[in-house]
C-alpha cells in the first residue's frame, strides 16, 4: 500500500468546543504519538483524509507534513466516526518508521463459490497480521471455491502476502461452510410456530 501525503496544522484549542470548531472548519481533530515522542495535537483536512481512507482502508499509511516543520509517517490507530453525519470525529495516529513491523487488523475477503447447496458464514472479517509498516496489505484473500458442507477456513489456511506474518491464533475460524436448509425445512420452520399459536391455552381447573 502506497503512502498518502497529507498536510496538517497544529491545534491550539482542545476540549469539545475546540473539536467542534475544528470540524466546522473542514478539518478532523487528531493526535499524533509514538516512538517516545510527546503527543502532538493536529488537524487534518477532512476531505483529503476521508478520500484516503475510502481508497486505502483503515490501515492507510500517511506521510504527514506539519506546517510548523517536520514530516512523519503514521498509521490510523483509532478512528471515531459519526455514523449519522458520515463524518470523522477524531483520529489517533501512531508514528511508524520505515522498515518497522506493526500489527494491524486486515480485512479477509472470501473468493470463489462453495459447493451447491451450502451456506457460507463469515465468522471473522479481519485477521491480525504483522507486516512492514510501509507494505501493509489492503486485504487478504481466502478461497472457498468448491468447499463442501462441514468444511471450514481457519487463520492458518489463509495465504499471507510475502513479508507478512500471522499474529492471530492459527486456529481462529474465519469461515464455516454448512448445508443450506431445504425448501421443505424452511416451510416446516414457518409452519411450526403457526401451529403452536393455534393450540388453545388450557382452561384453568374449576375450583371445588
Amino acid at each position: 500500500m502506497s503512502e498518502v501525503k497529507i498536510s496538517a496544522e497544529p491545534r491550539t484549542e482542545f476540549g469539545k468546543g475546540g473539536a467542534r470548531r475544528t470540524r466546522r472548519a473542514g478539518k478532523v481533530p487528531a493526535v499524533l504519538y509514538g516512538h517516545g515522542e510527546q503527543p502532538r495535537h493536529i488537524a487534518l483536512p477532512a476531505r483529503e483524509f476521508a478520500a484516503a481512507i475510502r481508497h486505502g482502508g483503515a490501515n492507510q499509511l500517511f506521510s504527514i507534513d506539519i506546517n510548523d516543520g517536520g514530516s512523519t509517517l503514521a498509521l490510523p490507530k483509532a478512528i471515531q466516526r459519526d455514523p449519522i453525519k458520515d463524518t470523522y470525529e477524531h483520529v489517533d495516529l501512531l508514528i511508524v518508521r520505515r522498515g518497522e513491523k506493526v500489527t494491524v487488523e486486515v480485512p479477509v475477503q472470501l473468493i470463489g463459490d462453495a459447493a451447491v447447496g451450502t451456506l457460507v458464514v463469515h465468522e471473522h472479517a479481519t485477521l491480525s497480521v504483522l507486516a512492514d509498516a510501509t507494505r501493509l496489505p489492503e486485504r487478504i484473500e481466502a478461497s472457498i471455491a468448491g468447499l463442501e458442507a462441514g468444511s471450514q477456513i481457519t487463520a492458518a489456511d489463509v495465504v499471507l502476502p510475502e513479508g507478512a506474518e500471522l499474529a492471530a491464533d492459527p486456529e481462529l475460524v474465519v469461515a464455516v461452510i454448512s448445508a443450506a436448509p431445504t425448501a421443505e425445512e424452511l416451510g416446516a420452520e414457518v409452519a411450526a410456530p403457526a401451529a403452536e399459536a393455534e393450540v388453545p391455552a388450557e382452561e384453568p381447573a374449576a375450583e371445588a
